[in-house]
């Protein structure tokens, strides 16, 4: 009797070390929810459906999207903040709900460098300045002169205060001593409309709306914001190459979990979205939308955070905006 209390006793204290191995091998055993913080139908839904499809090959098991909008993609992150770190809800995090929310929303219960595990970046894309054909600018130098000559003379929209369509100009502002005037929308769509109808003089936005317009002889396109050309809009310069040295918006998608999330899980899942990101069936079907893969590891994931949160922290405090 002895003998088997004292079998059951080494049981007992062994057990919390063998069941995580076990737990971790046996990931996912059960469909896994992919958040993500935007309505269905827009760039950022197709975009995480594309990643979700595609994972649930590597793991051998469904990876579910569940739309969470709100808050400029907050509601969502909250979402995962409050799950379990066992792998099975993740967040399919945007450049705004990591790096940018912060800065703009006093009352965040969430801390995006604290409260999640980076697991990778998987994709990102520029957004790109364009003029209404009315404004005489054909380069982005021209564009900056013209802009120094009157000050606040030139308008531009944006889809809402402390959009990446706005910081994105509050940081050429910021960077070239320009000053425009601000006119903010409620949502893209609007903004795009107004800027079709000659009522704004520039915008810096979504490239792959835009690429379409320019190709349609509709708008300008004189820059793209991120650090090599997009193949959307081919003989376009980035904005850094055409004088604004430094100049860098690159909009990137990212998987994370809640935080303490075990690291042979991020492991596992990070193997498998290097795998599924690199086929040239999603590199095709990403480019569609406007996107390129760019699968980055865990660690060079959280530096990014950081160093984007600190970037956009300094240009809302220019900004002044704020959205609460």
């Amino acid at each position: 009797m002895k003998h088997l209390q004292r079998i059951l006793c080494a049981l007992y204290v062994a057990l919390p070390a063998v069941l995580p191995v076990s737990v971790a091998a046996q990931y996912p055993d059960k469909p896994v929810r992919l958040v993500v913080p935007f309505p269905p139908g827009g760039g950022t839904d197709a975009t995480g459906r594309l990643v979700a499809n595609a994972l649930s090959g590597e793991l051998k098991q469904q990876v579910v999207v569940e739309n969470r909008a709100g808050a400029a993609g907050s509601i969502g992150a909250q979402a995962v903040v409050d799950s379990p770190p066992d792998g099975y809800t993740l967040f399919f995090a945007t450049t705004g709900a990591m790096a940018i929310n912060q800065h703009l929303y006093s009352n965040l219960r969430h801390n995006p460098l604290t409260d999640f595990t980076p697991i990778a970046m998987v994709a990102s894309f520029p957004n790109v300045l364009v003029v209404n054909p009315s404004v005489p600018a054909k380069t982005v130098a021209e564009f900056i002169a013209l802009a120094r000559s009157k000050p606040g003379g030139l308008t531009y929209g944006s889809s809402g205060a402390g959009s990446s369509s706005h910081l994105s100009t509050v940081l050429l502002e910021h960077m070239t001593g320009t000053k425009f005037t601000h006119v903010p929308y409620k949502g893209a769509a609007p903004a795009t409309a107004d800027f079709l109808g000659g009522r704004l003089d520039f915008m810096i936005d979504n490239i792959t709306t835009h690429s379409q317009l320019v190709k349609q002889g509709k708008s300008r396109a004189l820059g793209v914001t991120g650090v090599v050309p997009s193949p959307l809009l081919p003989g376009v310069p980035t904005i850094a190459a055409a004088g604004v040295t430094g100049y860098d918006v690159t909009i990137w998608y990212a998987i994370l979990g809640p935080a303490k999330l075990p690291n042979d899980i991020v492991q596992k899942l990070y193997n498998a979205l290097r795998t599924a990101m690199g086929t040239p069936k999603m590199k095709e079907a990403l480019e569609a939308l406007g996107t390129d893969p760019n699968i980055q590891p865990p660690a060079e994931l959280a530096r990014i955070i950081r160093a984007e949160s600190d970037k956009w922290a300094a240009v809302v405090k220019a900004s002044g905006a704020k959205a609460d």
